[in-house]
């Protein structure tokens, strides 16, 4: 199975210059909890999550609006391109704990990403050649959820730390609003 049979293909993205703000509202609308951020050539520069986001402002106590994606995203990022073996990249995501793999084409731009959630909705029992097995995706997804301090102690959260995974969704209300009854948190600008 290759990765173009599971990738989301429709993924919003952001740039370095733009505000935290406006990368939670993306976040927002597409419902996912990481953005892939673009270069000037289209280029995948970077990956920022929700607890990047987080983390960045609860260490700053700064507001969304006044710090830039480039100055938390991760730039040591992972790729993968469609023509790839899906198990190869879910021993990438197993190996480097990733929760998802931002999909390029042959000069480098983004053509989808291949999240967790995506090869979980896929699994076939026992796998097969055409599938990925339940036993496969399982392995990945603890080897991924296996927290970082088991691997050496306290450490700094790094920035590109993965956020859960979320199927690619319809628009979702615009920033700043919420409808009745949901409890997610508003992302007001100051």
């Amino acid at each position: 199975m290759l990765v173009e049979d599971l990738m989301t293909r429709e993924v919003e993205s952001c740039r370095p210059e733009d505000s935290l703000a406006e990368a939670a509202a993306v976040m927002w609308r597409r419902d996912c909890g990481a953005v892939p951020v673009l270069g000037v050539e289209g280029d995948v520069a970077g990956m920022i999550t929700d607890r990047d986001i987080c983390m960045a402002l609860a260490t700053r106590r700064a507001y969304a609006a006044d710090v830039s994606v480039g100055e938390v995203m991760a730039r040591d990022v992972v790729t993968c391109t469609p023509e790839d073996d899906a198990r190869e990249a879910l021993e990438v995501m197993r190996g480097r704990q990733l929760r998802r793999l931002p999909v390029v084409d042959s000069r480098g731009r983004l053509a989808g990403i291949l999240s967790l959630a995506d090869v979980l909705r896929r699994t076939r029992k026992g796998g097969g050649r055409r599938h990925v097995g339940r036993g496969e995706a399982l392995e990945t997804l603890k080897a991924v959820m296996h927290p970082h301090a088991a691997h050496g102690g306290d450490r700094e959260p790094a920035p590109g730390g993965d956020a859960e995974p979320a199927a690619d969704a319809a628009e979702s209300p615009a920033a700043g609003s919420a409808p009745a009854g949901d409890s997610r948190p508003t992302v007001q600008e100051p």
